[in-house]
């Protein structure tokens, strides 16, 4: 889990990138962010390394689900 609430564009994607490749490509990893942009930012950078991602949204914080 990759907890990047408080983060502003581009560290969360960079988060997203460097655990994408220090883990060898996941065949799932989540990430908490608080920022709609993030989730936006995040879910294009997923869907460039072939992962699709589920978003679900409570009290303003977003869990996004990338899977292979």
């Amino acid at each position: 889990m990759i907890d990047a609430r408080g983060q502003s564009c581009p560290i969360p994607v960079v988060m997203v990138q460097n655990a994408v490749k220090k883990e060898n490509h996941p065949s799932e990893l989540q990430v908490k962010v608080d920022a709609k942009v993030c989730v936006e930012n995040i879910t294009r950078y997923a869907a460039t390394v072939g992962y699709t991602v589920s978003v679900e949204e409570a009290d303003g914080e977003y869990t996004l689900t990338l899977k292979k």
